[in-house]
């Protein structure tokens, strides 16, 4: 017998079946929400899951909620109490993630802004690419959106249109995945993933006002790099064609975890395998997140 799962759904816990939304919601008409999906990790030694880094992704929901105009009474010890609720309920023994919403559930126009409530939902969540050891990758027709018309760094479910396009198009043309340009024509992101590449030894990724989300998992990198490996990040504009030219590439993002590119555009990333500092930052990354790792046990909430 399968085993009954709960979401959260504002203030209480319900079975997937109980969970419903009006129809006539803007949320449910015009993609009105603001989200945020947490990784949960199963730490082989005590078989307890781990939250990572919690506290940022609930920063960063507050932002987007402020951007979007979106109001909503939870505080976020309110919602780390809800989020530790529903993961105990649910007994998960095994790597999961945690969808938080922010949403409109009355009827209501595209410019409603208050009374809105929160989902909760954690799903089992593995490897986003498991049996590949790397990724192919087109740079996409279609541009990334920017901050003069919907802002990149607000995490909101109507933004993924732009990564659903480029998405398909590069599945439909035989790829894994895309890179965005931004307005400017720069390398910006890919769907749901920040970009690093690393020419001669130098690890550099697109800055925050390159069209990017203001990335977590982004964040962590940079940090793993620094501390652990002495490497200072770059963060500047990255051309086209150095996509072509650098000697490793690797996207991140909370699902996508770290995945190296080997290609883009049919043109192969250094010798087509995965790089050493993509190797070597993504086991640290692995180490970190199962709690294997002290000095970044701030990051980290046992369940």
């Amino acid at each position: 017998m399968a085993t009954e799962r709960f979401l959260w759904l504002a203030g209480r816990l319900v079975t997937h079946k109980e969970a419903k939304l009006h129809i006539m919601s803007p949320t449910c008409q015009y993609g009105i929400n603001v989200f945020e999906s947490i990784r949960c990790y199963l730490n082989s030694k005590n078989n307890k899951l781990l939250s990572f880094r919690f506290n940022d992704h609930i920063d960063r929901l507050f932002q987007s909620a402020k951007i979007m105009r979106l109001e909503f009474e939870y505080t976020s010890s309110e919602i780390q109490s809800a989020f530790l609720d529903t993961i105990i309920a649910n007994k998960y023994i095994e790597d999961i993630s945690v969808r938080i919403v922010i949403f409109i559930d009355k009827p209501g126009s595209w410019a409603y802004k208050g009374d809105c409530e929160m989902m909760i939902a954690p799903i089992p969540m593995g490897r986003a690419y498991d049996s590949k050891i790397g990724i192919t990758c087109c740079v996409s027709s279609w541009e990334r959106i920017n901050d003069r018309s919907i802002s990149p760094r607000t995490k909101a479910g109507a933004n993924y249109i732009n990564s659903r396009m480029a998405q398909l198009e590069a599945l439909d043309n035989g790829y894994d995945s895309a890179i965005f340009l931004n307005m400017d024509g720069k390398v910006s992101e890919a769907p749901g993933a920040c970009i690093f590449i690393v020419r001669r030894g130098i690890l550099i990724t697109p800055p925050i006002t390159a069209s990017i989300l203001e990335s977590v998992t982004r964040d962590t990198i940079i940090n793993i790099a620094k501390n652990d490996f002495g490497i200072t990040t770059i963060e500047r504009d990255v051309d086209r064609t150095e996509l072509y030219i650098c000697d490793e590439i690797f996207l991140c993002g909370t699902a996508a975890e770290i995945v190296p590119v080997l290609s883009v555009d049919k043109i192969l990333v250094g010798d087509g395998k995965p790089g050493p500092l993509t190797k070597l930052i993504k086991q640290r990354y692995f180490d970190i997140v199962r709690g294997n790792v002290d000095s970044y046990n701030e990051w980290i909430i046992p369940i």
